[in-house]
């Protein structure tokens, strides 16, 4: 009996609506289908996705290295080498910048299952984070090689480090399911997002530390959700003298919270759209 109240199909006007979020759990194979799937097609038979995995954020610390260091001396945090200051900050922006830019494409490129299929939508976007912690784990594992080569360890604020991941996920969901959802219906937010994602990286502290911004705009400045994110992960990587700026941790936290409301209402409102114009 219990066999066939679970292959119950139930019709009912609003029950979809009302039962949205415990759906999400009822499809949850769909998500490990669609997440598996992104990742069998970044990474299967390829050599260039785990390549551009290591190469990608390598490059840029080297960059970013001679730019702010070499170029414009400015100082690192403490006794941290100054590409592991930089390769710290890279790891939650690259975080961030991948979620958005898988995201923001993943409705239109799953039309045809959209289009056909009831399910909550909400589970194609949030499918695309697999990738982005693939991609997040073999850049970890550079750092630690890097670290070894500078003989430099973090201290036990290494163990807090899943509580800044989420907080970088968090970070990027809110936008990417704003662009997301932008992006079924205006198709040009596609042109934007590389944009957006170019522009962040350079105001956001990937290249120098925050506290080298004048005292009296570190707050002003933490409106960056990414500032918070950023220092919190120099905080557990670098110890030593590496400082969290509470004031401006707290807004950026703020900051991510209002973006995740704003980016889920959004999208849950438009959400019965998208099969139409998809």
């Amino acid at each position: 009996m219990s066999a066939e109240a679970d292959r119950l199909l139930i019709l009912e006007p609003g029950r979809a609506e009302r039962h949205y979020w415990r759906d999400l759990w009822s499809y949850r194979e769909l998500f490990a289908i669609l997440a598996w799937r992104d990742l069998a097609v970044r990474y299967k038979q390829t050599v260039i996705g785990v390549v551009w995995a290591v190469l990608r954020p390598l490059l840029t610390m080297m960059i970013f290295t001679v730019i702010f260091s070499v170029v414009a001396r400015l100082p690192s945090e403490g006794a941290a080498p100054y590409p592991i200051l930089v390769y710290a900050a890279m790891l939650p922006w690259f975080l961030f910048s991948t979620i958005l830019s898988e995201a923001s494409n993943s409705l239109v490129s799953n039309a045809n299952l959209i289009s056909k299929v009831y399910f909550p939508r909400l589970i194609v976007p949030c499918a695309t984070l697999l990738v982005s912690l693939v991609d997040f784990l073999v850049s970890f594992v550079l750092l630690l090689g890097l670290m070894a080569v500078f003989s430099f360890w973090p201290d036990w604020r290494i163990l807090l480090l899943p509580l800044f991941i989420l907080l970088a996920i968090l970070a990027a969901l809110g936008p990417a399911l704003l662009m997301t959802a932008m992006n079924v219906k205006y198709r040009d937010f596609r042109f934007l997002i590389p944009f957006v994602v170019q522009f962040g990286l350079y105001v956001s502290p990937v290249g120098f530390s925050s506290s080298v911004v004048p005292e009296q705009w570190r707050l002003l400045y933490s409106l960056n959700p990414m500032v918070g994110v950023i220092d919190g992960f120099r905080w557990c990587l670098l110890g030593g003298e590496a400082q969290i700026y509470w004031p401006g941790f707290c807004l950026s936290l703020a900051v991510v919270a209002i973006l995740l409301v704003i980016g889920v209402r959004y999208f849950r409102h438009t959400e019965r759209t998208f099969a139409d114009i998809v």
